[in-house]
Parts: structure tokens; sequence; C-alpha cells
């Protein structure tokens, strides 16, 4: 994979996240969890306009207790060959079993965390600011009760984008 500046990424973010979906991942050669996502936001936010992605895990998730204690977490975006392995790294817990394993993946330690050899795009950031979503926040009570009926709300995180890693040039102006 090769490093390149985020200025030259070219893609479209809704398709990415909502589409492709991601894998959020934090951890350790010691332990490391990872999980689908495709709830999240990529943009600029604070100091020069760094760039930033943003993600939502809700509290039950094994992953969460790995990206609250790690400094860094990473987005995976993995090729559409990888689908059946996505969805099965979203339905299953890693308190259970080794899913990373089970799916195929081989994990690389680098920048404080942990990522995926397979994947075609990765991003990796530093943790600048988690917060739990709240009851207080919501304009809509349609929002709540489609999303939130048991109250388990999700927590945000805004991660600065400090390096990104791409296989090819799919992402590339």
């Amino acid at each position: 994979m090769k490093e390149i500046d985020f200025k030259e990424l070219h893609f479209n973010p809704f398709t990415l996240i909502g589409g492709e979906w991601m894998l959020a991942s934090a951890g350790t050669p010691d332990a490391c969890n990872t999980m689908t996502v495709s709830w999240g936001h990529l943009g600029c936010l604070w100091g020069h306009n760094d760039p930033t992605a943003v993600i939502y895990i809700r509290e039950s998730r094994f992953t969460k207790q790995f990206i609250d204690r790690e400094d860094h977490f990473t987005l995976c975006v993995m090729p559409d060959s990888f689908k059946k392995q996505m969805a099965y790294l979203g339905s299953k817990s890693g308190r259970d079993e080794n899913k990373i394993e089970k799916a195929g993946l081989t994990p690389v330690f680098a920048d404080g965390t942990v990522y995926f050899e397979q994947a075609k795009l990765v991003l990796v950031c530093k943790k600048m600011f988690h917060q739990q979503l709240d009851k207080s926040g919501f304009q809509y009570q349609e929002t709540l009760d489609a999303n939130y009926a048991n109250g388990d709300y999700h927590t945000m995180y805004v991660g600065k984008i400090e390096k990104i890693l791409v296989r090819d040039d799919e992402y590339l102006k």
C-alpha cells in the first residue's frame, strides 16, 4: 500500500461510508477487534481544517472498548469480494470468537493501531473527541423511536486522519 495526502483522494463519501461500509478497528498485537460501520462522516474540523472522520459505535459493541482504550483507530474499506466477510464481521462479536481470523483477514500493526492487509483504503485516525449521543439533543421523536427505542445510544468519535493508505489508484484524483 502507498501513503497519500488527503488532498489526493477522490470518492463519493456517501457511497463509501453508507454503501461500501468500512471496518472500524483498534488495538494492539496483544488484543484487537474490528466491526463494520455504515454511519459516519468525513470532512475537515478544528486546527487548520484538519481532515477528520466521525464514526458512531453503540455501547454494546465489543470494539468500543478498544477504541475507548487506544489513542488511534482505523477505518478500512475492503474490496467488493469481501462483502460476505463484512456482513459476518458486523453480525458476530469478538467477545465470542476470533472473528478476524475466521473472516480470513491479516492484521497489520502500525502507527499505534491495527488495519488489514487486504484493505483497499485505510484511514489511520487519532482520536480527538468522543461523546455519547443524548436524548436531549434529538429534534424529532421519530428519530429516537426508529434508532434508539431501547435507549442504546451511540458514542460519536471524531478522529483526525493522520495517514491514508491506498492499494491502487481507485480513490485518487
